[in-house]
């Protein structure tokens, strides 16, 4: 397995290149040009074993040059001790059908800790083999929960500097205190006025700029990505959906017919690493992508129209508060067969016009994988309150929007099939949004209705929420979207 990148095939690299680089040289992402095809003798052997050997098992034919004691070093060091009872994705069956996948038992409390736990140890171990020597600068726009997931894989790595930027405007007040209080030596964080595709785009200008490159280069240091344009981002994300169907079928699970996968996305890499786990041979039938009031990829699966043209809206579900989604392309390039001049037509589209449609035959295929629906937020907020009610079950803004989508599905097209949610948040990181669902009372402080919120329900407040209340604020900086390289020159201290 090599990696290409989806606007020209003819760049290709191994693994630790596609990871240390983050991003090809003409802004393409990089993806495989081949994928493995589990059998069931493979699923019977991933069963019996835990997360981190279904890890290794999964991402040793991703990593290509990688050894099997550097995979070991990097899977172990990454879920070893970090996630609640060991486990970093487990399963609550709520209702019928319902399996919830919970990947927000890591240390902040958010999916992104399954990536972001494991890419400081392949970054840096690519790096060792591709660039000897530099300091690798890392570079995240977040819609709320990459940041913190990404300060705190990277805090004090050595060898690594990392900045976020994020919308000043356009995070929860506990997303915001976790990034503005983050330790380490070598974080930097930076609000921007504008919101998540400012930041998204602000930073990817930033990337394929190569006067910027040089000036980096001459301080021997070079670029990486720690959001989902970073394939080493996205790898990780398929093995928790090949676990959760090791997990489905060890429960006893009838799955002769296939399950569903629901995803609340905005940036398209969660659901684009189940359709990957599609791809390898586990047996998802229909990707259900549920979106907020910013549903322009509802639009898209609909219609075969991308048109970020339109009302942006800032939601109680902030981390899908995006317009332009990344990853996206990548499923493009799927869909078109492999084309990449089609595919960087469609993006060059996108750029100037802020809209590109499909042909016929992609927009089939588009339909035949994915339904689309989505949630304003009065239809979040019914959706927690009726799940807690229901079922005791309390899940955030993000998982109520898939709750909701997928009850219009079934609705719809009467599907039986059993489901996975992938639920991306503790309700916690959201607790003034989800304290408003249960019940009536609130208080006038954040962590008054945190503690309020643990009352109500009967739920434990994670101890990364918990350590928050009396943390510091390190970082207060706010740019203007068109300041973001001046405000990276200034965190690396290079005039």
């Amino acid at each position: 397995m090599n990696y290409v990148s989806t606007r020209d095939k003819s760049v290709k690299v191994t693994a630790a290149n596609a990871i240390a680089r983050g991003i090809s040289a003409e802004g393409g992402l990089f993806v495989p040009d081949t994928f493995p095809t589990f059998t069931a003798e493979d699923f019977d052997r991933l069963q019996k074993l835990d997360y981190i050997g279904r890890a290794k098992y999964v991402l040793k034919y991703f990593l290509n040059d990688f050894t099997d004691d550097e995979i070991d070093y990097c899977v172990r060091g990454a879920y070893t001790g970090s996630f609640d009872n060991g486990n970093p994705a487990p399963i609550s069956v709520v209702g019928k059908n319902m399996n919830i996948l919970e990947l927000w038992h890591g240390p902040t409390c958010a999916f992104k800790d399954l990536a972001l736990q494991l890419l400081p140890y392949l970054l840096t171990t690519s790096a060792k083999k591709t660039a000897a020597g530099k300091k690798t600068v890392i570079l995240v726009a977040t819609s709320g929960d990459t940041g913190k997931a990404a300060l705190e894989g990277f805090k004090d790595v050595p060898d690594t500097e990392i900045m976020v930027f994020y919308p000043s405007d356009g995070v929860s007040p506990m997303q915001k205190l976790q990034m503005d209080s983050q330790k380490g030596g070598n974080v930097h964080v930076c609000a921007i006025k504008g919101n998540f595709d400012d930041a998204q785009t602000g930073v990817k200008k930033i990337f394929t700029d190569n006067a910027v490159k040089e000036k980096l280069a001459e301080h021997n240091m070079q670029f990486s990505s720690a959001n989902s344009i970073n394939w080493g981002r996205l790898a990780p994300q398929i093995v928790y959906y090949v676990s959760a169907y090791c997990d489905l079928l060890l429960r006893g699970e009838d799955l002769n017919d296939g399950f569903n996968v629901v995803v609340p996305t905005g940036n398209f890499g969660n659901i684009l690493a189940a359709y990957y786990a599609k791809k390898m041979g586990v047996p998802i039938n229909k990707l259900i992508c549920a979106s907020n009031s910013n549903n322009v990829l509802t639009d898209f699966i609909n219609t075969g129209v991308y048109d970020r043209n339109r009302k942006f809206f800032t939601t109680i579900s902030p981390s899908m508060d995006i317009l332009i989604s990344s990853n996206l392309e990548r499923m493009l390039f799927e869909l078109s067969g492999c084309d990449d001049k089609a595919v960087a037509v469609m993006q060059a589209k996108l750029s100037s016009d802020g809209k590109f449609s499909v042909s016929e035959e992609v927009k089939d295929k588009m339909e035949e994988l994915f339904w689309g629906g989505y949630l304003d937020d009065k239809q979040t907020l019914d959706t927690i309150g009726d799940m807690f009610k229901e079922y005791g079950y309390l899940c955030d803004t993000h998982t109520a929007v898939a709750v909701g989508v997928y009850k219009q599905y079934v609705t719809k097209t009467k599907d039986g099939r059993p489901a996975i949610i992938a639920s991306t948040a503790s309700p916690y990181k959201f607790a003034d949004s989800v304290l408003s669902a249960v019940t009536d009372k609130k208080t006038d402080s954040e962590f008054g209705n945190v503690r309020l919120l643990s009352e109500v329900t009967s739920t434990d407040i994670p101890e990364p929420i918990k350590m928050l209340e009396n943390a510091e604020v390190r970082f207060k900086e706010i740019c203007d979207k068109d300041k973001m390289l001046d405000a990276v020159y200034e965190a690396l201290k290079i005039k």
